[in-house]
């Protein structure tokens, strides 16, 4: 599989290859964040249905947005109206592709679109460093809403919102007044 790929918005009918994504990104390329707790890895895959993907594909305050590579699903990212990062995944075998930087980056417009000016996300410990490096700041540790430890990660999207390092850094939100 090459490493050419496209971006574009994901429909109700990418809804079983994403499943399919998910699951397989979760069991295989975030091993290290789940291995020895069945239960986090249960709870984690526990609403990877087809019939929910479908539905937040659908769902009119979501943005959801797919990476294609030689007719293949082997990305997906999506962004809810709260600004949250819900899902930002990609095939274990393309990680470090750019496919993951093009997906944030299509959420990161969509957010500004919608004149949100800070997007946050819960991340594995495996994959923050990814997040920083597109210029999250890591806020510190949170649970997620399956129970395991995660990185809170955050991203001003305006110049307001300073999120290089230094004082911005060590604060848990962005205090724009914006």
């Amino acid at each position: 599989m090459s490493t050419r790929f496209e971006i574009r918005k994901a429909a109700p009918g990418d809804a079983s290859a994403a499943c399919a994504l998910l699951r397989r990104s979760i069991e295989i390329g975030c091993k290290a964040d789940h291995d020895g707790k069945p239960a986090v890895l249960e709870a984690w895959l526990g609403n990877k249905t087809s019939a929910n993907v479908a539905t937040w594909f659908s769902s009119p305050s979501n943005f959801a947005v797919v990476a294609e590579s030689d007719g293949m699903l082997v990305g997906l990212c999506l962004l809810t109206q709260a600004g949250k990062v819900a899902l930002c995944y990609v095939s274990p075998d393309l990680l470090r592709t750019g496919i993951g930087r093009a997906l944030l980056a299509a959420a990161e417009e969509q957010a500004r679109a919608w004149d949100i000016r800070k997007v946050h996300l819960h991340s594995p410990a495996s994959a923050s460093a990814f997040f920083e490096r597109q210029g999250y700041v890591n806020a510190g540790k949170d649970k997620s809403c399956f129970g395991m430890e995660c990185d809170l990660l955050w991203k001003g999207l305006d110049a307001a919102c300073e999120t290089g390092p230094g004082a911005a850094a060590r604060k848990r939100f962005c205090n724009c007044n914006a």
